[in-house]
């Protein structure tokens, strides 16, 4: 699966330009994560033959050493002026456990963890020509087409989620899944 989500990668060239602007900004465990690789995902499975507009990127990084967001806050401004034309949204995971009420997390990976839906919670980026990906829970409920609440966040912030995001009608093949516990 982690085989062909690169190649999907490598085929869109708007999603690799976007993976070289932030390789070059060589931010510690720096990833694109969220709806930039889900929706790549999704779309595939639902055999779209336009690729879904990215609404944002989310690019995630793990830096212990900053003490506040403003310096993830002064990057996502400067992308944003000088790549326009996406929208970025740039946080240091390492801080976003006090957002969440959560213990601190440990790395990128850990941070997506925590993350409401287990299929948001993919990450990719670009290292010296190598697609990098990452996965809270894996790839398979991904790939099966799932949409799946992490029950470490709560079950109504999952379906208000999934409700203002439109996911089902977008791509009404996908199947909800509200485990009983992890």
């Amino acid at each position: 699966m982690a085989d062909r989500l690169s190649q999907w990668l490598r085929q869109d060239a708007q999603r690799m330009s976007v993976l070289a602007v932030v390789e070059s900004l060589n931010l510690p465990q720096g990833y694109i994560g969220a709806g930039f690789v889900r929706n790549l995902v999704w779309d595939h499975l639902h055999d779209f033959t336009q690729q879904t507009p990215l609404n944002d990127v989310d690019v995630v990084y793990f830096d212990r050493s900053e003490q506040t967001q403003e310096n993830a806050w002064q990057i996502e401004a400067q992308l944003n002026r000088d790549y326009p034309f996406v929208v970025w949204q740039v946080r240091n995971q390492a801080l976003m456990h006090t957002r969440n009420g959560d213990q601190p997390y440990t790395s990128t990976l850990d941070a997506i963890r925590h993350w409401v839906e287990c299929e948001t919670a993919v990450a990719a980026r670009c290292v010296a020509g190598d697609l990098e990906i990452i996965a809270g829970f894996g790839l398979a409920s991904l790939f099966a087409g799932h949409l799946t609440h992490n029950t470490r966040r709560p079950l109504a912030t999952f379906q208000t989620r999934v409700e203002e995001k439109q996911w089902l009608k977008h791509w009404p093949q996908l199947k909800v899944v509200l485990p009983q516990g992890r």
